[in-house]
């Protein structure tokens, strides 16, 4: 995805969350600002892919800092968040547990965000509200018709807390379609992103392989990731996306890369840009096929 006019702002905002969490001293705070604005002053124009500006922006602040994973308190209350709401979640899926509310579960799941949604929201009264919701883009039948024809699966999974419900529908995918699944998680903090341990702390390794990305990126940046798993996303035919970070890179990625696959995409938009490149509101819940 393209950078539009709101990312600007929202790129700052995040910059001054994470510098506030990752140092106190004031100065090195007014000389990380100053790099923060030659970086967007030289990088944020037409044109240019809006999660590679975010991945460079906190890398810069990690390196300057010392600080490189600035959020890990909300990484934590991500995941008490979600064990919280896994009760009520479990009920609902006891008395509906169709594909459709497996995958609205995890799309609720991607509200945990603090990196998309500020570090003052009420996440946890956003994501009940959600459950309330119906989808407004349900690509569910072209999504289970087109699971019958694989074997396996390549998950690009999102934040801590998140991969919760991620593995709720792993599970239902793994039961109900035979397919084998692999995880794809971050090598180094990024934001609020789920890291390979992470995973291996909720027993995601269980029911699926987990992989590394082998990078810190904002969702997926093609030319960062490693030549390892540049293979492993090579040889998988069918793709699913959680959440915004995921969605910009690989909307950026060659077509001659993502010819003939399938990819989905299970998100909760955030932010107006967003919403602008889908076509819809924010809050809105989004299963969607890719058009590649």
């Amino acid at each position: 995805m393209k950078v539009y006019y709101e990312c600007g702002a929202c790129f700052l905002r995040q910059a001054r969350e994470a510098i506030n969490l990752s140092t106190e001293n004031n100065d090195l705070k007014i000389e990380i600002t100053k790099s923060i604005f030659k970086y967007m002053a030289e990088n944020y124009e037409k044109g240019a892919q809006s999660n590679k500006i975010g991945t460079e922006m906190h890398r810069l602040i990690k390196e300057k800092t010392g600080c490189y994973d600035p959020y890990k308190k909300e990484k934590i209350l991500g995941n008490e968040i979600a064990v919280k709401l896994l009760p009520k979640v479990k009920e609902i899926l006891k008395k509906d547990n169709s594909l459709e509310n497996y995958v609205k579960i995890a799309i609720v799941g991607n509200i945990l965000d603090f990196g998309g949604l500020g570090l003052e929201t009420n996440l946890e009264e956003i994501m009940l509200e959600n459950l309330e919701k119906n989808l407004t883009i349900n690509d569910n039948a072209e999504f289970e018709k087109a699971i019958e024809n694989v074997d396996s699966v390549l998950y690009l999974a999102d934040n801590t807390g998140e991969i919760v419900f991620d593995k709720l529908f792993i599970e239902k995918l793994k039961n109900d379609y035979g397919v084998n699944v692999t995880v794809a998680l971050k090598e180094k903090p990024i934001l609020n992103d789920a890291l390979v341990e992470d995973g291996l702390s909720i027993g995601l390794d269980n029911i699926s392989t987990l992989v590394s990305t082998g990078t810190d990126s904002v969702g997926i940046v093609y030319d960062d990731i490693s030549e390892e798993f540049k293979e492993i996303f090579k040889n998988h035919e069918f793709i699913i996306t959680k959440g915004h970070g995921n969605y910009e890179g690989i909307t950026e990625i060659p077509k001659e890369v993502l010819k003939d696959k399938d990819i989905f995409t299970l998100l909760a938009v955030k932010c107006p840009a967003l919403s602008q490149d889908i076509g819809v509101k924010e809050r809105d819940m989004v299963f969607s096929k890719l058009k590649v």
